[in-house]
């Protein structure tokens, strides 16, 4: 599966980018054209928002689509190279979307208002309000500034602002166990910041450490630094990993497994690992992305005594209700992220994630067999982070 792959979800992206930037340029060409600026300054601003416009559309299209291998990109060059296209891209689909929403509103509201007042008659006789005018303008550009505001804070902050969740889970071997997923090393994931995850880590101190795939984001020119890093924490029973989508897009199972073994990294493709602790022993059960990759339960579980209790590694949750139905205590995975970003709603939660699998993020049970979704630690498809913070999960197994 070497190569590069772009996901249909993100086409979806592409010609609602592609939508929304045509209905701004329109806007913004309305706004200007009614202005009492003379025509050649109208000119020079609208070929000039116009050409900002394609500039950007088109960094937030090689941006997604060609692999950059920039290994550690000075800060100056990601807050003025790589930070503004990608600003863009996500603001101006949303900030679209809340114009069009608006739009439309103002248009049912205003017809409404003028049906029920009898005033469509007198329409053309009413006195035009300036300060009425002006302060629905106002109105208008900061409703629109807001998406560009929100991405700005998602990029720069809340991307970079790692939690650690914290749960107790019975499994009959008392373990602290430590799991990273989607790590995404890239333009928008540098050493620096997966040298602190790794510090918080160590902080942690813990038995196991439990790595759920997508360690590069589109390069494997990425990988030794995430693996330099992983190596730092040494972990009491050492640390296993299982390759996600992004993994096996750009590299074989066997170039992976060369390059963990060389950081004593475990690689586990359908394959499971007995460790003798303390309490009695317990396996490590590893299966290959299940979408990309073979997966294969059965031979991960081949010749391991059922009455270990084992901890399932996948980089998808879809994989749960099959596990459940093999007894498997624990199983834990990432890829969604969580939706990367999330709308909390009086009636519930809204993301992408929630859309397309019914485990988004968290904690899930089927009888005593438990299900743990991370939301991962890096980003994937644009570096914005909305109410879903990355995560760096601490599980305090007894």
């Amino acid at each position: 599966m070497q190569g590069f792959h772009f996901a249909p979800l993100a086409w979806t992206f592409v010609a609602l980018s592609v939508f929304s930037n045509l209905y701004l340029f329109c806007r913004i060409l309305r706004a200007v054209k009614s202005s009492r600026l003379s025509d050649r300054f109208k000119n020079r601003v609208v070929a000039l928002a116009g050409t900002a416009m394609v500039l950007l559309f088109v960094a937030n299209r090689f941006i997604m689509l060609i692999p950059i291998p920039w290994v550690d990109p000075p800060e100056a060059a990601q807050i003025f190279l790589l930070y503004p296209p990608v600003i863009w891209g996500f603001g101006s689909i949303f900030s679209a979307l809340l114009l069009c929403i608006a739009q439309i509103a103002g248009g049912v509201c205003r017809v409404a208002f003028e049906f029920l007042h009898g005033a469509i008659c007198r329409k053309a006789s009413a006195p035009v309000n300036p300060g009425r005018r002006w302060l629905l303008r106002a109105a208008t550009y900061g409703l629109a500034a807001v998406p560009f505001a929100a991405s700005g804070y998602g990029v720069a902050f809340a991307g970079k602002d790692y939690e650690v969740s914290e749960l107790s889970l019975p499994f009959g071997r008392s373990l602290r166990v430590v799991q990273l997923s989607d790590i995404h090393a890239g333009i928008y994931m540098k050493s620096e910041d997966m040298r602190r995850i790794a510090d918080r880590v160590i902080a942690l101190q813990p038995d196991l450490l439990l790595l759920t795939g997508d360690y590069i984001s589109n390069s494997m020119k990425f990988l030794p630094g995430c693996m330099e890093e992983m190596a730092r924490i040494d972990a009491r029973y050492g640390t296993f990993a299982v390759l996600g989508n992004h993994d096996r897009w750009h590299a074989e199972p066997s170039e992976f497994r060369n390059i963990f073994s060389s950081y004593r990294i475990r690689l586990l493709v359908n394959e499971h690992r007995l460790v003798h602790s303390e309490k009695g022993p317990f396996a490590i059960v590893g299966i290959d992305d299940m979408h990309t990759g073979n997966p294969d339960l059965e031979a991960a579980l081949r010749g391991l005594d059922p009455t270990v209790p084992a901890i399932l590694l996948s980089h998808r949750p879809e994989i749960f209700p099959e596990a459940a139905a093999r007894r498997i205590p624990i199983t834990l995975a990432g890829h969604y992220h969580g939706g990367q970003v999330r709308l909390s709603l009086p009636t519930g939660d809204l993301s992408l994630a929630r859309l397309v699998t019914p485990y988004p993020m968290g904690l899930y049970r089927i009888d005593t067999c438990c299900l743990y979704v991370s939301r991962g630690i890096g980003t994937t498809f644009t570096p914005v982070r909305l109410n879903v913070p990355p995560e760096i999960t601490l599980f305090n197994l007894s």
